[in-house]
């Protein structure tokens, strides 16, 4: 499930064990016009296995190092902070930006995440349309005003 790949594309990745949440995402990056090859992971250890290509992910093409990270926290096996503490501690890794997006609305959770190096921390909206507000947000804020590792994103 991924959207339209587009020229200059930054892949962006979302962590998610909930099918519903990443069909969600996917129609709401529709919705919101952004073009960017949106691919999906189901938990922490397979985040792991994308980011450094090991598994179902040996193939580059198969796994385009993300531009972002959407990460979920509650997730089986290996959970968001556990993958956001993994990432952020890997010199190859850690400019990876980080938007975690979750149910959680816990400021134990909020905090914690931030110690670990979250950039943003972002609760799931409970409407579609308010998916899509979000998304739009998202894709103004880290693709058209900052400036992303690699020389991605930012004004010209």
């Amino acid at each position: 499930m991924t959207n339209v790949t587009c020229s200059n594309s930054i892949t962006i990745l979302m962590a998610d064990d909930d099918q519903d949440d990443c069909l969600l995402v996917s129609k709401a990056f529709e919705a919101s016009r952004l073009c960017n090859d949106l691919r999906f992971v189901k938990d922490g250890e397979e985040l792991m296995d994308y980011l450094h290509q090991r598994g179902n992910y040996t193939d580059p093409a198969l796994a385009p190092r993300p531009g972002l990270i959407l990460l979920d926290l509650n997730m089986p096996r290996k959970d968001g902070r556990e993958a956001l503490k993994e990432i952020k501690s890997d010199p190859d890794l850690r400019a990876i930006p980080i938007v975690v997006l979750t149910t959680s609305k816990e400021e134990e959770d909020v905090l914690r995440s931030y110690d670990l190096g979250a950039n943003s921390y972002v609760t799931k909206p409970v409407t579609f349309q308010g998916l899509v507000d979000v998304i739009k947000s998202l894709g103004s804020y880290w693709f058209e005003i900052v400036e992303l590792p690699g020389g991605t994103g930012g004004r010209s």
